[in-house]
């Protein structure tokens, strides 16, 4: 007697391809006003400091709270996150984040803006790692890294048109204003979600019985810690470098603090068009393929930027762009790549746990980077070089374990106890046959 069959799954591939990507474009225009609400927070600080009376090591609290929230709102979420259908979380968290940039907008104190941080990044933290869990739902591994640069040309779209019409807007009205315009916008795309989203509940059926159980099933499964890890490696090389470029800029090579937003913009702009490019080539040649192209660049462009004497302006500019695209290129192939290597009953759990990850790994890159360098107001920055040599090899190890990662196969088993029972049905099938040859 043969095991009876799991219930399906809610297939990815079907229905209107025209309809999958009207799903992506939301979920893009949702992660666009994500980024927005987390990084313009840090170019509104003078403003920040001035209206709320507050010190630079405060400020510091403001920005560093969302990311601390996020880190443990996603380990808690992926204890349960599996447990509901994709668009039921999607929409609860974006609800979430909603009201957290909204009470950031009405904040008139320090505590206020730090409890709203902590709200927002609660909520804003967890929304990217279910987005690319709904991704990895609806796309199929052909095509799922092209979905998934298209996705993270949110980032780009942020950057060249978001927070810089954030700071003028903060300049001209005050900083709260970005914040309320931002959850103004979020309202319409909250009904467009609601609009165009499918269920994609057919995980569900195939959890553990109790979330502890899921929660650890997700942070010890051998093909999870191998994923953990390249992300883990590829946040920190990027973090020792990123928190400092507009300082070593300004303080090395020669740039002015009016032209820092040409540069951010130059490099937006490039990763705009360039992102969805190698998501298609990652498609085409292979994940991994792509991984091994774009992590060199990356760990190049790393050296590159970290030794730059006084050039100016111009090619400061191409440093940081050809720098972001790489390094956006490098995460659309890792995160297809982490993507199809996870279960599909186990996605969202996984993205919250990885989005934790990621979180925790930035702070750490950015902790090492700071040891490291050292410098005073109006002094050249000393031992950005160093951080460009730790950061590329950090970089250039994360291939070792990306090579290692491999895509779940629906049919394959993924425990010990899961092979067992598989060899055990597998026992019987065959003892069934055997009977019925005799029989014959």
């Amino acid at each position: 007697m043969t095991a009876p069959p799991l219930p399906p799954q809610a297939p990815p591939t079907s229905g209107s391809t025209r309809g999958e990507w009207i799903v992506l474009f939301t979920l893009a225009a949702v992660q666009f006003t994500s980024i927005v609400d987390f990084m313009i927070v840090m170019p509104l600080g003078p403003q920040l400091l001035e209206a709320l009376s507050i010190d630079t090591a405060r400020f510091g609290w403001i920005v560093s709270s969302y990311t601390f929230a996020a880190g443990a709102a996603g380990l808690i979420a992926a204890a349960v996150l599996d447990r509901f259908g994709r668009k039921v979380v999607f929409l609860s968290l974006y609800v979430g984040f909603i009201i957290g940039t909204l009470l950031c907008g009405l904040a008139t104190t320090f505590s206020q803006l730090l409890a709203a941080r902590i709200v927002t990044g609660a909520f804003g933290g967890v929304l990217g790692g279910q987005a690319m869990a709904i991704v990895g739902d609806l796309f199929p591994d052909e095509r799922r890294g092209r979905a998934t640069g298209a996705l993270m040309s949110a980032f780009a779209v942020a950057s060249v048109v978001g927070v810089p019409a954030g700071i003028v807007i903060g300049n001209r009205f005050g900083w709260h204003v970005p914040f309320l315009l931002l959850a103004g916008l979020s309202l319409p795309l909250l009904a467009v979600a609601l609009w165009t989203m499918p269920p994609l509940a057919g995980h569900i059926a195939r959890l553990p019985p109790h979330p502890l159980v899921d929660l650890r099933d997700t942070l010890t499964r051998p093909a999870h810690l191998r994923a953990f890890a390249l992300i883990s490696l590829l946040m920190v090389g990027a973090f020792a470098v990123i928190p400092f470029i507009s300082t070593s800029y300004v303080a090395n090579a020669g740039v002015a603090e009016a032209e820092l937003p040409i540069i951010f913009i130059s490099g937006g702009l490039l990763t705009l068009f360039g992102a969805p490019v190698i998501g298609r080539l990652s498609d085409r040649h292979g994940k991994l393929t792509m991984l091994r192209w774009m992590v060199p660049i990356s760990a190049l462009m790393m050296l590159v930027i970290t030794h730059l004497p006084r050039v100016g302006i111009v090619w400061a500019a191409v440093a940081t762009a050809l720098l972001m695209l790489a390094n956006t290129g490098r995460m659309v192939a890792a995160m297809a790549l982490v993507t199809s290597s996870v279960e599909a009953r186990r996605r969202a759990g996984f993205m919250s746990a990885n989005s934790s990850v990621q979180h925790v790994a930035c702070g750490l890159g950015t902790e090492i980077g700071g040891m490291i360098i050292r410098g005073e107001p109006g002094q050249p920055m000393l031992h950005y070089d160093a951080v460009g040599w730790f950061a590329a090899a950090v970089t250039l190890a994360s291939l070792w374990i990306a090579g290692r990662i491999r895509p779940v196969s629906a049919s394959s088993p993924t425990t010990l106890v899961e092979s067992l029972a598989a060899a055990a049905e597998a026992q019987v099938d065959a003892g069934e046959a055997l009977a019925a040859i005799e029989v014959e």
